[in-house]
């Protein structure tokens, strides 16, 4: 159910893409009213990068507010998943 929830509320609002971010492994990303990203994954999970373009944590069932005042909560914390998107061609692997 709040699964459900989390999504028609994201779904709803609006979203801004962020340049930096390979956007084939991210459904949707919504910017913030304290300047962060959250990104929502395919898979429904979330990952949050900070005014600073740094990935960040932020606890799950996190209330948050969208730049345009709606409130989504955080599902997961993909962490990893956006610093891999934010820094993939800083990689040497």
């Amino acid at each position: 159910m709040l699964k459900k929830l989390l999504m028609v509320v994201a779904t709803s609002a609006i979203a801004a893409s962020a340049f930096a971010v390979d956007q084939s492994r991210v459904e949707k990303s919504i910017e913030l009213k304290d300047g962060s990203t959250v990104y929502i994954f395919k898979d429904g999970k979330m990952g949050m990068e900070d005014k600073f373009g740094q990935a960040t944590y932020m606890a799950p069932g996190h209330v948050m507010e969208t730049k345009d005042g709606k409130k989504i909560v955080m599902n997961g914390n993909e962490v990893w998943r956006v610093d891999e998107l934010l820094h993939k061609t800083h990689r040497s692997y």
